[in-house]
């Protein structure tokens, strides 16, 4: 407008097109329209001065109602409400709507004015609100959409986990961590580490609408479970839940989940964990690394936000952590183990046990067992459905020998062979080939070492050092030259020149000569 108004007033000057042109860079044909405007509209140049800002826009640029707004969009109009709705339904496509349109109105828009229309009015109903958050107010909380897992060591299985992400909003400072699910127990127990993670608690905290947390949704007034209401008084914070399918009540922390993902799901994908606590080990280093990291643009971190602004905040946490207990009845079976029903997993007690009624009570890390009020036993708690956690301490003297058995390996053996010499160790290595499998071969092996214990190994190398000389080896023949004395008859036979006795069939070198 200051240009404009620079025009008006040369002309007023008397300066020509020429003139002006040269002093305000526009060209005279747009010199000439903004003029012919003004004149077809009944003012003089000194009439369109005198008007304010607005006023000499509206006299120049304001042509009426636009050629575009014409009889099909008095049509359209009203029918976008009800397409932007039709177009939040699965499997709804803009181009279905468009051909419905066009069924209803044959000379209505095309697909792309149509598009553009529909876009327009479902920008103009998806604008955001920009909130300001106050230091250590906010806790909020979500579980991202894509978990973590890890790869049992016994079984081989991959076992995925659910991932809690917490965020400060005020500084963006994250929690993350891996759980089993998002039961409630689990989700109690994420919450509590976030807030140790944190140093303290915040005024409140605010989650989705989960079934381990929300009784009952309510936009104003939610009903939150009763281990969840005992956990607020706990820490002294309040819980607030967000909207049903509002995800922007807690914009910061789904912003923080995309960064966990780009930040940490992305450099765990080449390691490999063998459970749950070495899965979080490596997710804590990457979050520390994820907090100090700076701000893009800025010379600050999330941590350097929080410890000066967040953390003097916080409310101090009371002693003791708020842990969910639970006790259930079960009978010592007679493989010594009771079973945990919730996770279908087996712990062992002292097998003179065996037969009587316990008490168990779990929390999400421990399994103690009672019995008759006395503490038994006392296990790390393992969500491995239809595993066994036992410990040797609890077994009878006989199945302690059949565990150790199950330790053996070929390396065992070999190393356990070569004490008595290397004969005996190359006999022990003919065993351990002759199965497609080792393992069916450890019994043979354990039996050729307690034929050292037997015989002594002297005796046992002087018999592998003779087996050697024929074309199989196993314990049987070991034991029947061992049993029948043969090493002691035979000694180093192996070691003396062989010389065919003279007959007459047999010619001599004589017959060889020509």
């Amino acid at each position: 407008m200051e240009q404009i108004r620079k025009i008006l007033q040369q002309k007023t000057n008397g300066a020509s097109i020429r003139a002006i042109t040269a002093t305000t860079g526009m060209s005279r044909n747009t010199i000439r329209a903004y003029l012919r405007t003004i004149e077809e509209k009944g003012l003089s140049i000194q009439a369109a001065l005198d008007l304010n800002g607005p006023e000499l826009a509206k006299v120049l640029f304001d042509q009426g109602p636009s050629p575009l707004f014409n009889g099909k969009h008095t049509a359209l109009e009203p029918l976008l409400p009800g397409y932007a709705a039709e177009l939040k339904q699965r499997h709804m496509t803009r181009q279905l709507i468009w051909e419905k349109y066009r069924e209803e109105h044959p000379d209505g828009y095309g697909y792309t004015r149509f598009c553009a229309y529909l876009n327009g009015y479902i920008g103009q109903k998806d604008v955001t609100a920009i909130f300001n958050h106050r230091p250590a107010e906010k806790l909020m909380v979500d579980f991202a959409g894509d978990k973590l897992s890890y790869t049992d060591k016994l079984s081989g299985e991959v076992v995925g986990c659910q991932v809690l992400v917490a965020t400060l909003p005020y500084s963006s400072y994250i929690y993350v961590e891996a759980l089993p699910s998002q039961k409630q127990e689990h989700f109690i127990q994420g919450i509590s580490n976030a807030l140790r993670y944190l140093g303290g608690a915040p005024q409140c905290i605010l989650c989705d609408n989960l079934k381990s947390a929300v009784k009952k949704a309510n936009r104003y007034e939610p009903s939150f479970t009763d281990l969840i209401e005992q956990m607020a008084l706990h820490y002294q914070v309040t819980f607030m839940a967000t909207r049903v399918r509002k995800p922007r009540d807690k914009a910061t922390v789904e912003t923080s989940v995309n960064v966990v993902y780009r930040r940490i799901y992305g450099k765990l994908m080449d390691i490999q964990c063998h459970d749950i606590k070495e899965l979080n080990a490596a997710v804590l280093q990457e979050l520390d690394e994820l907090n100090r990291r700076n701000f893009k643009g800025r010379d600050y971190s999330r941590k350097d936000a929080f410890l000066q602004y967040e953390q003097p905040h916080l409310k101090p946490l009371p002693f003791e952590v708020f842990e969910v207990k639970k006790k259930v009845s079960a009978k010592i079976q007679r493989n010594y183990h009771i079973i945990l029903g919730q996770d279908m997993h087996q712990y062992s007690v002292p097998y003179r046990y065996v037969g009587k009624q316990a008490d168990v009570v779990y929390t999400n890390d421990t399994v103690e067992i009672y019995c008759q009020h006395e503490r038994i036993a006392i296990h790390v708690r393992n969500y491995r459905k239809h595993g066994y956690s036992t410990l040797s301490d609890h077994m009878p003297e006989n199945h302690k020998a059949i565990m150790d058995q199950k330790g053996w390996d070929a390396d065992y053996f070999l190393r356990e062979g070569a004490k008595a010499g290397k004969n005996t160790n190359k006999a022990i290595a003919q065993v351990l080939k002759s199965k497609a499998f080792p393992e069916q071969t450890y019994n043979s092996c354990l039996g050729i070492l307690r034929l050292g214990k037997k015989y002594g190994l002297d005796r046992l190398e002087a018999a592998c050092t003779l087996i050697a000389l024929g074309p199989k080896v196993n314990y049987g023949i070991l034991d029947n030259i061992l049993k029948n004395n043969m090493d002691k008859q035979l000694g180093n036979a192996h070691d003396k020149d062989f010389k065919t006795p003279a007959h007459d069939n047999v010619r001599g070198p004589e017959n060889f000569d020509h």
